[in-house]
Formats: C-alpha cells, structure tokens, sequence
C-alpha cells in the first residue's frame, strides 16, 4: 500500500514537472498556413482579356510588348524586407499603507458617594481595577516601490523572392517565399508569406514588405554561433521548475 502511494505520488509529481517544462520552453514559431480568408476565396478565373485577338501586346511566348510583373500562378516577385520595430515602456508604482489600534482599559469605582464606602467595599474596587484596567495598542506600516524601462530599437533589410500561390476572386495574389543560405556551416533561413495587390507592384517586379497584407516574417539562424547563444535544456529544465 505504501509503495502504491509512493508511485502514485512520484508519477503525479512528474507529471508537474513536465507540465510546466513543456509550459515555458516551448520557443516560439510562425504558422505559415495561409489565414482562413485566403482558403475559402475562390481563386480568380485566368481569362487573358487585357489583349485583343491579333494584338501585339502580350500574345504568344514572345510578344513584342509585355508586362513583365507577375500576373499568373507560379509567376515569381520580388519582396523587400525593410522592417524597423522601436518601442519604449515605461512604468512605476508605490503602496504603502499605515494600520494603528488601540483598546483601552476600564477602571471599578466606589461611585459619587466613595466616602460612605466601607473599606472593604473600596479594597474590591481597587482590586478589580487593577485587572481590568489593560489598555493594547499596535500599529502596522508596509510600503513598496517599484519601477521599471524597457526600449527596443530593431531593423532587418534583405531581399527574397517569393511566388504566386493563388489569384483571389478579388484580383489580389498570396504569395510565399523561402531563401536558405549555407556559409561556413551556418544555415541562414528566411521565409516569408502575406497578401499583395498586383497594382503595388513596380514596374521592375518589386514590392515593399510594408504593402503585404497579413505579412509573416522569418528570420533564423541555424549553426554553431546560434547554439553557442542558446541556453542549454539543463538551464531551461531548472527554471521552468524553480518556484522562485
């Protein structure tokens, strides 16, 4: 029975430990799954209006004159990255709080008339006064201050080209793009997706980041520098546990 108890409370325990491990060392991630808008939209029919039969703009494999922006699935698109992110935060507060009472005693007297009192009367009063006369007094005081800053000052600037996964019914494209760079066995990996309108992009086939409608960003590096930056799971284990 008591080592049924024992095993009992070791599993429950465990169960503790890992709950919260896997609670705060989860790191966090981007879901590159396209927002529920963009699946249920049905694509735009590729009806190639925009040329009359016989016209010499935008006919065949090699037309005289095209447009050269990315118009079709599978067309590709040149994504500027120019991200900045500044913030500053700054917050304080002070408590404090001050608590006194007092309880006084009571005193037995021979009444108006304590001079007719007999002795024995005066001797009972002193007697009971000397008991009941306790007073009590406390106080409490407790105070706290705190305050505290934070600023960030960030910005990341490339270039990745990314493809027309689908034509919405409105015209706009969503797109997605991934560039993996490996030098000196450090792995750079970025990776991208959002919502553009074609009529955003310029005329060399570009568009900004900032013109990307529900923009997902990835930037990571994968390698000896990024594991040398990272905690161990040792360090990671402890904390998540430490109550403190």
């Amino acid at each position: 029975m008591k080592l049924t108890t024992l095993t009992s409370s070791i599993l429950f325990a465990s169960a503790l430990v890992f709950s919260g491990c896997t609670a705060n060392l989860t790191e966090p991630e981007i879901d590159f799954e396209p927002p529920a808008y963009v699946e249920q939209m049905p694509p735009k029919e590729d009806k190639q209006d925009f040329a009359s039969t016989g016209s010499i703009f935008g006919q065949g494999e090699n037309p005289l004159f095209s447009d050269h922006k990315a118009m079709h699935v599978n067309d590709i698109v040149t994504v500027v990255i120019s991200e900045t992110a500044q913030s500053t935060n700054t917050g304080s507060k002070a408590l404090s709080e001050t608590d006194s009472l007092a309880l006084g005693g009571g005193a037995f007297t021979t009444g108006a008339n304590g001079s007719n009192v007999n002795g024995s009367v005066s001797s009972v009063a002193g007697r009971l006064s000397g008991i009941s006369d306790i007073g009590f007094s406390g106080g409490s005081t407790s105070s706290y201050a705190g305050s505290g800053s934070a600023t960030k000052d960030a910005s990341f600037s490339t270039t990745v080209s990314a493809r027309i996964v689908k034509v919405l019914s409105n015209g706009n494209y969503y797109i997605h793009g991934k560039r993996e760079i490996l030098v000196d066995e450090q792995k750079q990996i970025i990776q991208i997706s959002g919502v553009i309108r074609p009529y955003d992009i310029d005329q060399t086939n570009t568009i900004s980041s900032s013109q990307m409608s529900d923009a997902k960003i990835l930037y990571k590096t994968e390698g000896d520098v990024d594991r040398a930056g990272n905690r161990g799971w040792g360090s990671k284990i402890v904390q998540a546990i430490w109550p403190f």
